[in-house]
């Protein structure tokens, strides 16, 4: 059953919550195609799911599709990113230029802060890509990755690495799972933050290969049964991998491999590998992974991962039977290609179901980069100043929990794995204010960072603006995913847009917006703009607001 205890569920969703606990599970729905309605409902809730927020424009186009066609736009979309961190620190020791990228730079100095100073330009580089992000889950999908690969800059110590880190998960996030599990493995960033580069014949480190196993592939399910002499021998295998700090790329060094056999346990049918000299020590890794993929435990753990961050953080017996092993079988037929998978599962009626809509908290990031994406925050053109809006974001994010770049660990943030709160982790006495001081900041005449809402672009977006009614229910369908009850409306209505008008006095607000259109001065312009102001603040200090 659905644990948002601090909202207030509907009165139809109260009673299907409870039909659902009194059947023993919360929905028996499963992959069957969905078939029913695909209205603003259904859209936004894809949108929300898929992407970072929906705007007017999203859901016109999505509407305009129909769900198979939306679904194969958004999965099979990829968009090349064409920007790069730049240095927007001054003062760089490797001789890069205000304003120019520093990706890749001659290694910065050990001694000094140059790297740290790399690290703000990064991520709001990465944030910039979030809110510019095309019609597609690409965006979405490398912070899944972030999250389950996840990697620390503050222990890597080379932007550089992390940038190309970046853009190796972003290059397969759609794409194989067994293809990006290996470049994991040699990326620069990984070998750095899991020791990997120190593993050698000598004393073999089993911190990359403990992590695979455990958080990477086939996971710590009641299933999973890999042992520690499985770790060891993992390690052995991984010897002999170094990073070049000038090419920015790793390498192999045979000297440092361990050359004898390597069997691992009956968890993976005693596989194993014949240990291999010079060169050709490089291929065990391909060895690796085939006795890995081939235990059925890594598809169901990585179907689980995707059904906790995309649809919903519980999974009973009903989800695992309907959902997660048809799923996992999809993925396995498909040796380990993602999109069948996302495909059917964004497709599916129990995606669609109602229980699993609204049903998950915001993350900060989904949080911010969603509320800047719907309302059409537009950031300065010069780079410093757009840097500095964005790095406010990023770091009010990271105050509300989640600071892209850095999770707090290797298994990345609570609320996408710790039972039982989940995401109600994002959710506390802290982070509930913060949230607020955002929206309240970015759409009032300060603005948030340097930047703010424009509510009258907002509202001149949606369908009738010169029909509170309309106007209302607009709003709620792209910002909300809970219906509000019609005297909740009506209150709005009548106490922001009417200003306390009699219920039916709707032509009050018709009468402010067409006479600011047809004659806009800045009093008329106020009349509406201040009205459109108490209206957005108010629905954004809602806790509904906050679910995705």
């Amino acid at each position: 059953m659905d644990r948002r205890q601090f909202l207030t569920l509907p009165a139809n969703r109260q009673q299907t919550a409870v039909q659902a606990k009194t059947t023993g599970s919360r929905t028996d729905s499963g992959i069957t195609a969905y078939t029913g309605e695909f209205g603003t409902a259904q859209v936004v809730h894809l949108l929300k799911r898929t992407m970072f927020g929906s705007t007017p424009e999203d859901v016109a186009w999505a509407k305009g599709l129909g769900m198979d066609a939306v679904v194969d736009a958004l999965i099979d979309t990829v968009t090349p990113v064409t920007t790069q961190p730049l240095n927007t620190y001054g003062e760089d020791e490797t001789g890069i230029a205000p304003g120019s990228t520093w990706v890749n730079s001659a290694p910065a100095p050990e001694e000094g802060d140059l790297d740290r100073k790399r690290w703000s330009s990064y991520k709001a580089w990465w944030l910039k890509v979030m809110i510019d992000q095309s019609r597609s889950i690409q965006e979405k999908m490398v912070l899944f990755w972030h999250n389950h690969f996840a990697t620390e800059m503050d222990m890597i110590n080379d932007a550089r690495y992390v940038y190309k880190h970046n853009l190796m998960l972003r290059a397969n996030a759609t794409g194989n799972f067994k293809t990006l599990t290996k470049a994991v493995t040699l990326d620069p960033a990984m070998l750095k933050y899991l020791n990997g580069y120190l593993n050698g014949k000598e004393s073999p480190d089993e911190n990359y290969g403990r992590e695979l196993h455990e958080l990477f592939t086939v996971g710590k399910g009641p299933d999973s049964a890999y042992t520690e002499e499985d770790v060891r021998t993992t390690a052995t295998v991984l010897t002999g991998y170094r990073i070049n700090p000038l090419t920015i790329d790793y390498y192999f060094d045979s000297t440092q491999h361990v050359i004898t056999n390597k069997e691992f346990s009956s968890f993976y049918g005693n596989s194993k590998i014949t240990g291999k000299t010079g060169a050709e020590g490089a291929s065990e890794l391909d060895d690796l992974l085939n006795i890995i993929f081939a235990q059925q435990e890594v598809s169901k753990f990585i179907c689980r991962k995707l059904y906790r961050f995309f649809v919903y953080y519980l999974i009973d017996d009903a989800v695992e039977q309907n959902v997660i092993l048809p799923l996992a079988e999809i993925f396995r037929a498909n040796k380990y290609e993602l999109k069948p998978v996302l495909k059917a599962l964004f497709k599916s009626e129990h995606f669609f179901d109602p229980l699993n809509m609204s049903a998950l908290i915001k993350s900060p990031m989904e949080f911010a980069v969603g509320l800047v994406r719907e309302f059409g925050v537009e950031f300065p053109t010069d780079y410093m100043a757009a840097h500095e809006s964005l790095d406010a974001i990023r770091r009010h994010c990271a105050s509300m929990l989640q600071d892209i770049g850095d999770p707090p660990q290797v298994a990345g943030w609570e609320a996408y794995r710790l039972a039982p709160q989940f995401h109600e982790i994002w959710i506390n006495t802290d982070t509930l204010p913060k949230r607020n001081l955002m929206t309240d900041s970015i759409i009032s005449t300060g603005g948030f960072g340097g930047v703010k809402i424009d509510v009258l672009a907002f509202t001149e977006k949606l369908s009738d603006p010169s029909n509170p009614v309309t106007l209302i229910q607009d709003a709620l369908d792209l910002l909300y995913r809970i219906e509000l009850s019609d005297a909740s409306k009506a209150r709005i209505k009548n106490i922001i847009l009417l200003s306390g008008q009699s219920p039916n006095s709707d032509y009050y607000w018709t009468d402010a917006w067409n006479t600011w259109k047809s004659n806009p001065t800045a009093a008329n312009r106020n009349i509406v703009e201040s009205r459109l102001h108490t209206l957005y603040k108010y629905l954004m200090n809602l806790s509904e607001y906050q679910l995705a």
